[in-house]
């Protein structure tokens, strides 16, 4: 078998047309689609980036694997040195020594590893390619790799490849010789004035007051990345220039998918595309930013294409990207590892019939804010332990069926789902820890290092003076009094 993971980074299915996107932004990917299967409800279990992939790579979670944050100790996967031999067991039974253990040539065109120094990423591959721009590289930059891969390798059976794009990634890189297919396109109706100005009151890294993190400097070496987003027309821009990072990764998908027809072998290659996390595009009041726990964030595409499998299927059960290892392994006959986290859904992409999922799952981010959620039917439910100087509540709760960006939060009126949800995350935290090589929760090993990594390296008294100056003095205040009165992680100032 010829497989070809297309890994586009920061997707946020919502902005893809298979996913009813209004706009469009992904007839390549649309068209993989048709040909397999779509997942609805699929989720990282962990995010953002570096943690998101170690759960995918290891198929365990952050809570079992250790890799939660960007920095620090909760940045680096644990060993548990017990079964440490002349191998780490963990690596060499990763989700890309799949493909090695049945006989597959691996490769990998990606400068991941480089960026996070995350090099276990590697564990697994033949051969491994790295421009040396440590991450978000532009799509050109990377595309003729792959098509010379392709083609070197057209009369070889039996290969894995990993192919890796940035370009809807924060900071947008698209070349300008690339228009923007959107410049004349109404925004989703969901963005409205209304809309706008009640995040113009929102507080916290990337409001739409402050796109570029704590203020609205434009950076020059990437215009398309704009800084703010304080009247309609800037928020069109905003919108404009994620949806156009997609397009982007999208017409470049289109040459590689295109030159597998070519060469006769599209029918016969699995295709799978899927992204680290998704974005927040305005949910939560964030822009362009990756940094919470909740839907924009954590939900993630998923389209599977298996030759001679199901064709045009949406499943729509709850998995996790950690079931992608075990998943392979069933469609490879390879022994599964006994550590991993995730479930197989093979089934689904053979037959079309959905007999696997969950009832919930849990979803944690612990890079910009330390967050878990649940997600539960068509509720979820936010507990924050360090809000990333957004002040949101401790508690928050959304029905995505009928609020989808999630803007009004029920908790309030759902006292029941509440308790239901409460019990689930407790339940399940008590499960992971109980089957754990680690004692401490990773949860804990980040906030006894004082909060999320880039919580802490945001520089919180001038962002508190810009706030009273730009007529957001009552919640500068009111973030002085959490942070700063009350002595809470004095490690940020």
């Amino acid at each position: 078998m010829r497989i070809i993971y297309i890994d586009i980074d920061t997707l946020n299915p919502s902005h893809l047309g298979c996913y009813g996107y209004n706009r469009n932004t992904s007839p390549n990917i649309d068209s993989v689609a048709k040909k397999g299967v779509r997942f609805e409800n699929y989720y990282c279990s962990n995010a953002p980036c570096l943690p998101s992939r170690a759960a995918l790579v290891s198929g365990m979670f952050g809570i079992h694997n250790g890799c939660v944050g960007h920095g620090n100790e909760a940045a680096e996967k644990k060993v548990n040195f017990k079964e440490r031999g002349f191998r780490n067991p963990d690596d060499e039974n990763n989700l890309f020594n799949v493909f090695r253990k049945c006989g597959m040539h691996t490769t990998s065109i990606s400068t991941f590893a480089e960026r996070h120094s995350a090099w276990w990423f590697n564990s697994g591959f033949h051969e491994m390619y790295n421009n040396g721009t440590c991450g978000q590289e532009s799509g050109e930059e990377v595309e003729p790799l792959a098509i010379d891969w392709l083609k070197r390798n057209k009369d070889r059976d039996n290969w894995f490849l990993h192919f890796h794009l940035w370009d809807p990634h924060t900071s947008i890189r698209v070349p300008e010789s690339y228009p923007n297919p959107f410049k004349d396109e109404e925004l989703d109706p969901w963005y409205t004035q209304e809309l706008l100005d009640k995040h113009m009151n929102c507080v916290g890294p990337h409001s739409c007051r402050e796109i570029s993190g704590l203020n609205d400097i434009q950076d020059p070496q990437h215009p398309r990345q704009k800084p703010k987003a304080t009247t309609m027309k800037e928020l069109k821009e905003v919108i404009d220039s994620y949806d156009t990072g997609i397009s982007y990764a999208d017409y470049i998908v289109g040459h590689i998918l295109d030159l597998l027809k070519e060469q006769g072998i599209y029918e016969e290659t699995a295709i799978i595309i899927s992204s680290d996390h998704g974005e927040n595009v305005g949910e939560l009041g964030i822009y362009q930013e990756h940094g919470s726990a909740d839907q924009a964030t954590c939900h993630i595409p998923l389209i599977f294409k298996l030759p001679e499998g199901a064709e045009n299927v949406v499943a729509k059960n709850l998995y996790y990207n950690v079931d992608l290892a075990p998943t392979m392994a069933d469609l490879l006959g390879v022994e599964p590892y006994h550590k991993w986290d995730g479930e197989s859904y093979s089934n689904v992409l053979k037959t079309g019939e959905e007999t696997e999922g969950r009832e919930f799952i849990v979803v944690s981010q612990m890079s910009h804010i330390a967050q878990r959620a649940v997600r539960y039917k068509d509720w979820i439910y936010i507990r924050s332990y360090h809000d990333g100087f957004h002040l949101f509540d401790d508690e928050m709760l959304f029905d995505l069926k009928n609020d989808p960006h999630e803007e009004f939060d029920i908790k309030d009126s759902n006292p029941d789902v509440i308790e239901k949800c409460r019990a689930l995350l407790g339940k399940w935290t008590e499960d992971q820890l109980a089957t754990s090589d680690f004692r401490e929760d990773p949860l804990r090993t980040v906030m006894h290092e004082g909060g999320p990594f880039h919580a802490r390296n945001c520089d919180l008294p001038p962002y508190l003076d810009r706030l009273r100056k730009t007529g957001r003095a009552s919640q500068a205040d009111e973030l002085e009094k959490k942070f700063l009165v009350k002595n809470i992680n004095r490690e940020y100032v």
